[in-house]
C-alpha cells in the first residue's frame, strides 16, 4: 500500500462557501422584486425595455466575451440594472444599444469580470444619456386603471426615426419638479413608487428591503450605502435648515434613483474599494457629490454622475487605506 500523497496548492486553502455565481445570481433574484413592482406600475412596456437591455447585455457578453462567462450571471445582472435606470416609454432599440455597449466597453474592454474600471450599467446609461437626451429624460406617469396594457411610449420606434405620437402621458420627474419649478412630491408616494421617474424609482422601500437582504448575505458591504445616506442626509437637511428653499433630507434620500445606485451600483463588489476605510470615504464621496449636482448642477439628478466619478477614484482610495501588515513597522520618512 503506498503513503498518501502531500498535495501542496496555492492559497487559499479554505473555500469560501459562496462562489462567484452564487453571489450573482442572488444579486438578480433579488432585483426581480423590483422589475415586478416597476411592471406593476408602469405596465408591459417596463418589461419590454428591461428584457431588451437584458438580451443585449447578455447577447454581447456571449458574442465577444470569454467562453463560459454566461454562467456567472454578471451580465444579466448588468442588462437589469441598465434596464432599471431606463423610462419606460424608451425606445427598445436604445435599450439594446445601451446593453451592448455596457458591456463591451464598460466590461469587455478592460478585459471581462473582475477588470473593469467602472460600472457597465452606468456606462451604458451614461452613453444613451449623452446620446438620446430627449428619450432619456422623458418620463411617463405610472399606469391608471385600466389602462396597464397601453405602452407607456413609443416602444417600437424604428432605429434613428422619429417616434409615432403614442396616448402616453408624461411629466417632469419628483427631482425635476423641485430643481425647476420648485413643486414637492409627497413623501408616501415617493417610498411607494408612485410618481414618474424610471422603472427603478418605483418603491425606495422595496429597494431598501432587497438590498437588506443581501447585505444580510454579507454580498455587499453595508459601509458603503450607509454612508451615501448619511452623507446626503446630513448635508441635505442642513442646506434644508439654511434655506428652506432646499428639498428636505427624506426627499433628497427617497427620490430619483439614490435608492438604486446606493444598493446596487455603488456597491459593485469589482468597482468598489477592497478595504473599510475605503468603503466610508467612497460612500460619502458619492453622498456630497449627488448634493452638489443635484442642488448646483445643472442636472436634477447626479447619482449616476457621483458613482462614475467615484469608481475612478478606487484604485487611490485602495492604496490610501491599505492597512499596515501585521508586525510591520511603519516607514519612516527619509532624512
Amino acid at each position: 500500500m503506498s503513503a498518501p500523497s502531500l498535495l501542496v496548492s496555492a492559497s487559499p486553502h479554505l473555500g469560501a462557501g459562496d462562489s462567484t455565481p452564487t453571489i450573482m445570481w442572488n444579486v438578480v433574484a433579488s432585483l426581480l422584486p423590483i422589475v415586478a413592482v416597476a411592471a406593476w406600475f408602469f405596465g408591459p412596456s417596463a418589461l419590454l425595455v428591461t428584457a431588451a437591455a437584458t438580451a443585449a447585455a447578455v447577447a454581447t457578453e456571449r458574442v465577444l466575451g470569454h467562453r463560459g462567462t454566461l454562467g456567472d450571471g454578471s451580465a444579466v445582472i448588468t442588462g437589469l440594472l441598465l434596464g432599471l435606470t431606463l423610462p419606460a416609454g424608451l425606445p427598445l432599440w436604445m435599450a439594446v444599444v445601451g446593453g451592448v455597449f455596457g458591456i463591451a466597453i464598460g466590461k469587455l474592454l478592460f478585459g471581462g469580470l473582475g477588470q473593469n474600471v467602472f460600472n457597465p450599467a452606468l456606462l451604458g446609461r451614461a452613453f444613451l444619456q449623452a446620446s438620446f437626451p430627449v428619450a432619456m429624460t422623458t418620463w411617463p406617469v405610472p399606469a391608471a386603471a385600466g389602462t396597464w396594457w397601453a405602452l407607456r411610449g413609443d416602444n417600437f420606434a424604428f432605429p434613428f426615426t422619429s417616434p409615432r405620437v403614442v396616448d402616453a402621458l408624461t411629466s417632469a420627474s419628483p427631482l425635476g419638479r423641485m430643481k425647476f419649478e420648485q413643486q414637492p412630491t409627497a413623501l408616501l408616494d415617493l417610498v411607494l413608487g408612485t410618481t414618474t421617474g424610471s422603472l427603478g424609482e418605483t418603491s425606495g422601500l422595496l429597494i431598501l428591503l432587497c438590498g437588506g437582504y443581501l447585505a444580510l448575505r454579507n454580498y455587499l458591504n453595508w459601509r458603503i450605502p450607509a454612508s451615501i445616506f448619511a452623507t446626503v442626509a446630513v448635508l441635505a437637511g442642513g442646506l434644508h435648515q439654511l434655506d428652506p428653499r432646499y428639498p428636505g433630507a427624506l426627499f433628497m434620500l427617497f427620490s430619483g434613483g439614490l435608492m438604486l445606485g446606493a444598493m446596487y451600483m455603488a456597491t459593485d463588489l469589482v468597482t468598489s474599494p477592497v478595504t473599510n476605510r475605503g468603503c466610508w470615504v467612497f460612500g460619502a464621496g458619492v453622498g456630497l457629490l449627488v448634493v452638489v449636482i443635484r442642488i448646483w448642477g445643472g442636472l436634477a439628478e447626479g447619482v449616476m454622475y457621483a458613482i462614475l466619478i467615484m469608481n475612478a477614484l478606487v484604485p487611490y482610495l485602495n492604496r490610501w487605506t491599505q492597512p499596515r501588515v501585521f508586525g510591520a513597522r511603519p516607514v519612516e520618512p527619509a532624512t
